[in-house]
């Protein structure tokens, strides 16, 4: 049996046992080959390790078993051999970009089985290629229409919404070349300095000059987003090799000096960090360079297309106001648990808390606070308290839960968190306001998280993160304002 037919029926074996409890050794053992060579083998023809084939395949079967009717999560975990619904969870946010509770059939991501075809093509390294992958601005596009400036304007935002739905996976590919040992001998660094400085580095910042110069012109028509010129500063210090990250910075100043540093493992480690996902958000062991480039190129584009969106998502309703605001140490004491849900075991809490009027901070009203402990929304839980705002010190009821809150952050992750934040009103039809459908959260979130962006305002993903409903006619009613954790 040749190698083409020993893939092909791998790849079959696996499409018949997707169910099944397999692993590299099976699949090696149905091909007659020993299971190290196999896995070199499949890697180097495919582009993939078996384990990553098997559960990219389980995943995306799972999300198409998800959309039937009726489907229940724990008994497709169960069925693509996950041991809870918590790791399958984890594992399938990571894939997707969302959680199975939120699949939709619109944004589950589908791995098809791979065939095997031989071909012969010349051309550039699939390393070169990755340059051509990201979605960059043709700025002598439309040059001969005549456009007034809130039509090219409306160009730039259309761009850049296809950049922010492009560019995330191509950056994270760039992360996994770099980190690719297999890329990096002696022979190839001079290859691999033009595509990494000049196809990528210097391409972004040609990019980011013809950009400006295309908002300069329209800036006095009034059209332009003003955070869209900080994002642009922040984007080329970073691209020069003037990383903002002092731990970093040693490392992006000798690369830019001796690109043959990127010989040493620990350089390029530091250098590409790690995966974080199409939207940014998963949890890494280690943030990058390139991570850091990759927040950049998101920043240009939110402070170019959010506003329309915030715009848009305010369906029914509007923001009243919108400030941010920075607190002295404050204390936030409440509870959680489902048994929290009853309207008269909400009373008794508050009650509770009204009795403590001597420890009121400025922030009196009742809040549902949200967090999870610092950690990512891939691996940490979503934690809901019903609670108050009070003084810094407050004394503890027996048996509740408090956060300590302070002006600025400690480095560390989880609480103390700290006392910065957006805070949006609200008026209008309140279920929209909390409408869940085609938002990350509810309408409120997304929006008031959507304006920071616009604005270049920094949030505290994922160690200082939090956010709060806050319910200005009291807690028997629907929440109409709302707090965001940020960098001030």
């Amino acid at each position: 049996m040749n190698w083409i037919e020993s893939l092909s029926r791998a790849i079959q074996y696996i499409e018949n046992h997707l169910t099944d409890d397999i692993n590299s050794e099976d699949v090696s053992k149905q091909v007659y080959s020993s299971s190290s060579h196999f896995q070199f083998i499949f890697h180097v023809v495919l582009g993939i390790t078996v384990g990553e084939y098997i559960r990219n395949r389980r995943l995306s079967c799972a999300a198409q078993e998800l959309m039937k009717p009726n489907s229940k999560i724990l008994d497709v975990a169960m069925r693509y051999r996950y041991d809870s619904s918590e790791s399958f969870s984890k594992a399938f946010t990571r894939f997707h970009g969302f959680p199975p509770s939120k699949v939709q059939q619109n944004k589950i991501k589908i791995f098809y089985p791979l065939s095997i075809n031989i071909s012969v093509q010349g051309g550039f390294s699939m390393s070169r290629r990755l340059i051509d992958e990201f979605y960059w601005r043709d700025t002598y596009e439309h040059e001969d229409e005549k456009l007034s400036n809130e039509e090219k304007y409306k160009r730039l935002i259309t761009w850049a919404g296809k950049a922010r739905e492009q560019n995330p996976n191509v950056f994270d590919a760039l992360t996994e070349w770099i980190l690719d040992n297999s890329q990096w001998s002696d022979d190839k660094i001079s290859e691999n300095e033009q595509i990494l400085m000049q196809g990528v580095f210097t391409r972004f910042k040609e990019q980011n000059a013809q950009l400006r110069a295309c908002l300069l012109e329209l800036e006095p028509s009034g059209v332009v987003n003003p955070a869209v010129f900080k994002a642009l500063d922040r984007f080329d210090e970073e691209l020069s090799g003037h990383s903002h990250d002092t731990r970093l910075q040693p490392v992006v100043t000798r690369v830019f000096s001796d690109f043959s540093a990127m010989r040493e493992r620990n350089i390029r480690e530091l250098i590409a960090g790690s995966k974080t996902g199409p939207t940014g958000t998963n949890t890494v062991e280690l943030y990058g360079y390139i991570n850091y480039l990759k927040d950049c190129d998101a920043a240009v584009q939110w402070a170019l297309f959010m506003p329309e969106v915030v715009t848009m998502q305010q369906n029914g309703f509007k923001v009243d106001s919108f400030e941010y605001i920075k607190k002295p140490a404050m204390r936030f004491i409440g509870r959680e648990g489902d048994e929290l849900s009853n309207i008269e075991v909400r009373r008794r809490l508050f009650k509770t808390l009204d009795e403590m009027s001597e420890f009121n901070s400025e922030l009196t009203y009742d809040v549902l606070f949200m967090h999870h402990y610092g950690l990512g929304v891939d691996i940490g839980p979503w934690h809901g308290v019903w609670g108050r705002f009070m003084k810094a010190e407050t004394p503890v009821p027996e048996g509740w839960l408090y956060f300590d809150f302070e002006p600025a952050s400690d480095g560390k992750v989880g609480p103390p968190y700290v006392s910065q934040f957006a805070y949006a009103t609200f008026s209008g039809d309140v279920e929209a306001m909390h409408r869940r459908e085609g938002f990350d959260s509810d309408a409120m979130y997304d929006i008031t998280r959507n304006i920071m962006l616009g604005s270049g305002v920094n949030i505290p993903y994922p160690e200082k993160y939090w956010t709060a409903e806050v319910f200005l006619n009291g807690y028997e009613n629907y929440s109409t304002a709302y707090m965001f954790s940020a960098e001030l």
